[in-house]
C-alpha cells in the first residue's frame, strides 16, 4: 500500500463520534486526505489514537506511512503506541542523576532509542535484586538532560515481569550497575484485550 492508502485504512478504524480536544474527528482527516496533506492527515490520526483505544493494525499503517514520509520520530512514535496496545501503559515521572552524580554526561534520546535496566522490586534466586530491561520515551521532548526530570513511558523486554508495578511506586533506573536516576510510577495500564488483535 502507499502513504495514502495506509492512512486510509487507518482512518476507516476510527469511531466517526471520536473527537480530540478540538473537535478533530476522522472526517477532518477525510478532508486533509482528499488534498493529499498527508503529513497533517497523520498527525490528525495520531491524536485520534490518544483519545480512544485503537487496534494494534492503525499504529502499524501510521509507523508504514510515516516511515515512507521520511518522518522518523512519527514512525518511533507509532510503533511505540503499538507495543503499548499489545502490552499496556507504563508512564512514570524520571528525574536523572547530575552529570557529576552519575556516569551519563549527555542528554538521553527522548525517542524511544535508550534500554536502561531498572530496579523494580524483583529478586534473583539468591535474593539479590534483579535489574530488568526496558526502553525509555521521554514525553513531550526530544531528549532529557543529566540532572533533568521529565515524564517518560516504558517499554518493558519482558512485560509480565512489571506486572507488579502500581502508581507511587518508586523504581530506579541503571546504567551500568550504577543508579542513573530515580523514577515514581504515575500510571499503569493494562491492554484491553479488544483492541490487541
Amino acid at each position: 500500500m502507499d502513504v495514502p492508502e495506509l492512512l486510509e485504512a487507518a482512518s476507516l478504524l476510527v469511531p466517526e463520534k471520536i473527537a480530540t480536544e478540538n473537535d478533530i474527528t476522522v472526517s477532518d482527516v477525510w478532508e486533509y486526505l482528499a488534498h493529499d496533506e498527508w503529513e497533517v492527515a497523520l498527525d490528525l490520526l495520531e491524536e485520534l489514537g490518544d483519545v480512544h483505544p485503537l487496534p494494534v493494525g492503525f499504529w502499524e499503517n501510521l509507523a508504514i506511512a510515516a516511515e515512507r514520509m521520511s518522518l522518523d520520530r512519527s514512525a518511533a512514535w507509532c510503533h511505540w503506541r503499538g507495543f503499548e496496545t499489545r502490552h499496556g501503559i507504563l508512564r512514570a515521572d524520571l528525574t536523572l542523576r547530575t552529570a557529576a552524580g552519575a556516569r551519563r554526561h549527555t542528554p538521553i534520546s527522548g525517542a524511544g532509542v535508550l534500554r536502561p535496566m531498572w530496579n523494580i522490586g524483583n529478586r534473583t534466586a539468591s535474593g539479590e535484586p534483579a535489574l530488568d530491561i526496558a526502553r525509555l520515551w521521554v514525553e513531550f521532548m526530544p531528549s532529557l538532560e543529566p540532572g533533568g526530570r521529565a515524564s517518560v513511558r516504558l517499554a518493558p523486554l519482558d512485560p509480565a515481569r512489571w506486572r507488579h508495578l502500581r502508581p507511587g511506586l518508586v523504581i530506579t533506573m541503571h546504567e551500568a550497575r550504577s543508579v542513573a536516576g530515580t523514577a515514581v510510577v504515575l500510571e499503569v495500564q493494562q491492554p484491553p484485550a479488544a483492541v490487541t488483535a
